[in-house]
């Protein structure tokens, strides 16, 4: 149930936001929150703003890429403590932040002084990054429950019960008849569940061999998505049957992005991917020290980023995947880079938020927040978010 905060009680929240999506659906009002521990903040159904961040990585292709700009050094605004671990990314819509806490809440916060406008206790862990949509918020539990929340006041509109917990955050893509908005998420339980919006309704369940920890992007009617049954796995929206699948080796738990008619993703043995997706080739394959990739990637036009668990950060060419530079931090990075103008944003488990230079990777600016940095940044309207895994969420901004 929610429970509606008084507005005196917290530590000053936080905006941001991404236009890409709005672009799109200029009326929409949709954000998302991050997985596992942390706070998740809800928007409210009024307008979207110029930029918002309404979801994982910004947008249903999971490009990771922010509107706007950032200053070559950012300044923290404000924190704020949850009970829990957060491993959820948060959304950013309307004046609103969401997140999810391992604590089993969802978190509505104030863009503008991070005091909580509600709270919502689900029956597990919530690790899964929130998804504002239309003046809702769809997140999923460690209960195995997806919920849909009313912005505004936190209060449950439905719920939707898979087999096993849901760690990933659900997007959403128009029905292929234009009729109904659908929503996609995965599961513990083997399956991608794709439910009616307005309802939380079933249309279709498709099963995998094993547990699915990525959000589906989607394109061109179709999702793609990972899963520890080291599958890609390619499924028509219309029918929720496999347009694809291609063995790529290893267990997948991050995310894929789509750009041009190809999907990137790395896997658990080390390699980096970029698969044509009519074709089920690969184009490219970037391999680099032991270590895994969990980091989902941000595409822009001519380059992809991506975390590791060797430390670094890596920017290759998107065109074949070679290196153009690397930057070391001090710990595994499973945290997702976004890339706002000429800047990169990335956590890193060594407890820092770190900004660099897009050109070169050069280091601009870094800030030690204490814990771990697992989730991804959520950027808008020249405001950084993150949570950490001792419980903390911070907001940067312009000094």
């Amino acid at each position: 149930m929610a429970s509606v905060l008084p507005s005196t009680d917290y530590i000053p929240a936080f905006t941001m936001t991404n236009s890409l999506l709005q672009r799109t659906h200029p009326r929409g009002t949709l954000a998302c929150a991050l997985t596992g521990a942390g706070l998740v903040w809800l928007c409210l159904a009024a307008p979207a703003p110029a930029a918002d961040w309404p979801m994982f990585r910004g947008n249903p292709a999971l490009t990771g890429v922010a509107e706007g700009a950032l200053p070559a050094s950012l300044k923290l605004l404000w924190s704020a403590k949850t009970g829990g671990a957060v491993k959820s990314s948060a959304a950013i819509v309307a004046g609103k932040v969401f997140v999810g806490s391992e604590d089993g809440l969802v978190y509505a916060l104030d863009l503008t002084n991070g005091k909580p406008a509600w709270t919502f206790k689900t029956g597990g862990p919530v690790e899964s990054s929130p998804l504002v949509l239309a003046g809702k918020v769809m997140v999923g539990s460690g209960d195995g429950a997806v919920y849909c929340l009313e912005a505004a006041t936190g209060k449950q509109l439905w719920k939707y019960q898979t087999g096993e917990k849901v760690a990933a955050g659900p997007t959403w893509v128009k029905a292929p008849k234009g009729d109904a908005t659908w929503i996609l998420v995965g599961s513990h339980d083997y399956s991608l569940h794709c439910l009616d919006a307005l309802t939380g309704r079933s249309n279709w369940v498709y099963e995998t061999g094993n547990f699915i920890n990525s959000t589906p992007a989607v394109a061109d009617g179709q999702a793609v998505f990972g899963g520890c049954d080291t599958v890609l796995h390619v499924v028509s929206l219309a029918d929720g049957r496999a347009a694809l699948t291609n063995d790529v080796g290893a267990p997948v738990a991050a995310s894929a992005a789509l750009a041009g008619g190809r999907a990137y993703l790395g896997h658990y043995e080390n390699e980096f991917i970029c698969m044509e997706l009519k074709s089920g080739q690969r184009a490219w394959t970037f391999k680099d020290r032991p270590f895994a990739f969990m980091s989902s990637p941000a595409v822009t036009a001519d380059r992809v980023l991506f975390g590791g668990r060797d430390k670094r950060l890596h920017c290759v060419q998107r065109a074949d995947g070679k290196p153009v530079w690397k930057f070391a931090t001090q710990a595994k990075v499973d945290s997702s880079p976004v890339v706002c103008g000429d800047k990169v944003v990335v956590g890193s488990e060594d407890g820092r938020l770190y900004l660099v230079a897009l050109a070169d990777g050069k280091e601009l600016w870094s800030y030690e927040v204490g814990g771990a940095l697992s989730a991804s940044p959520a950027v808008a309207g020249g405001r950084v978010v993150i949570g950490s895994e001792d419980g903390g969420v911070f907001c940067f901004g312009a000094p």
